[in-house]
């Protein structure tokens, strides 16, 4: 009786040892830290949230650049299609990204829209500036150059060569385009390809009452070569009410406003980019700068219109 109390006794004051050490331990090892945000989907991994980067913020937005550093590409004059470009991508990412192709206006080079290319990429998004095969192209050349634009992106996804090899989700497309380009946009935005569209003071001759593609327009309140009461107005007015859209002018704006490099930054940025994170990536964390705020309080608008929610 004596040698099993005994034992008792020691499997006791072992068992009452390990609770102690348990919990010293517990006491000097804090919990490890949550996991940081998934980057963005892997490739071949499906999803409808392609959430990527830290929650943004106004001042996220309106930063100069977004989280992600870019590297840039040369495309050659020589591509058959358009009139060459360079294509801007994000390090320090995973996983498949949209991918957004940039277009000029009427007599105007590819440096006249070259601020968006780095500003989109900083996001999250492969992004190519383009030049047209010739600067004087008309809208419907623009919208075939777009295309062909877009084609040259998906094939670089999977070319052996390419800087971005693997990196775009060519699902998950879209386009901006200023001017004539901007028109451009519009009937790309008409085809059932895109994602996402942003016509820049957009000029064209048509109607687009077939645009399916989630849209938003910026024009220029004090454009003469492509007055908003004539172009970007109607063409806001002309997209079906079931098609995510939005409407922005800039308070005295020339037909130039909406290019970036210039007082409109801010606007540009930070609703230019949330369009896209919105409806590129399907990223909610974005229709708080859209869907909401008073946008006329802003001075740099003159008026806003849009159909949220989105």
């Amino acid at each position: 009786m004596k040698t099993k109390t005994k034992s008792l006794s020691l499997t006791s004051i072992l068992a009452a040892s390990a609770i102690l050490f348990s919990a010293s331990t517990f006491a000097y090892n804090p919990a490890p830290p949550p996991p940081a945000p998934t980057p963005g989907p892997l490739p071949g991994q499906p999803s409808d949230n392609f959430q990527r980067g830290p929650n943004p913020s106004v001042s996220s937005l309106q930063a100069e650049r977004g989280p992600y550093t870019v590297r840039t590409s040369n495309v050659s004059s020589s591509v058959r299609g358009f009139g060459g470009g360079t294509i801007y991508y994000p390090q320090g990412t995973t996983g498949t990204m949209a991918a957004i192709v940039v277009i000029p206006g009427y007599v105007s080079p590819e440096s006249s829209i070259a601020w968006w290319g780095p500003k989109m990429a900083s996001h999250g998004f492969v992004v190519m500036t383009i030049a047209t095969n010739r600067t004087t192209d008309q809208p419907s050349s623009r919208a075939t150059q777009i295309n062909a634009a877009l084609d040259y992106l998906v094939a670089q996804n999977s070319s052996s060569g390419s800087p971005v090899r693997n990196m775009i989700d060519t699902d998950r497309l879209g386009v901006m385009g200023w001017s004539m380009g901007g028109g451009g946009t519009l009937r790309v935005a008409s085809q059932n390809r895109l994602k996402a569209a942003i016509p820049l003071a957009p000029y064209d001759t048509i109607s687009f009452r077939n645009v399916d593609a989630p849209t938003l327009i910026f024009g220029c309140e004090s454009d003469t070569i492509a007055p908003v009461r004539n172009h970007a107005s109607p063409f806001y007015n002309q997209i079906p009410d079931a098609t995510d859209k939005a409407f922005v002018e800039l308070n005295g704006g020339s037909h130039t406003c909406a290019n970036g490099g210039n007082q409109y930054n801010n606007v540009l940025s930070r609703l230019g980019v949330s369009w896209m994170k919105r409806h590129l990536d399907n990223d909610t964390r974005y229709s708080q700068f859209l869907c909401g705020p008073n946008h006329t309080s802003d001075r740099d608008i003159s008026e806003y219109r849009g159909n949220c929610p989105y």
